[in-house]
């Protein structure tokens, strides 16, 4: 693998992660009225589209790829962080 595939995959992980970690640490700040954690995902999106804009690419010929990229690091992510709560809200549930 040469340095440009490789560069531009660690693009599209970083950009996915960026993406996907921004709204989710939005939604989370908004869900606990915590203006620190919507500012961080503000800040994390912005640094997404800094990213994806910075390129010298046609992103949108590109666009496939980053969208399956995207698919899988959302429910990577999903199921890393929503695990615990998983495990403790079926914890709570029994008698």
């Amino acid at each position: 693998m040469n340095f440009a595939t490789l560069s531009a995959w660690i693009t599209f992980v970083a950009a996915a992660l960026l993406e996907a970690g921004g709204d989710a640490t939005i939604r989370h700040g908004l869900r606990r009225h915590r203006t620190v954690f919507v500012l961080g995902g503000c800040l994390a999106l912005a640094c997404y589209g800094l990213l994806v804009n910075s390129v010298k690419w046609d992103f949108s010929k590109l666009m496939g790829v980053y969208i399956a990229i995207f698919a899988t690091v959302s429910i990577l992510l999903a199921r890393w962080f929503c695990a615990k709560k998983s495990r403790q809200s079926l914890g709570s549930a029994s008698p």
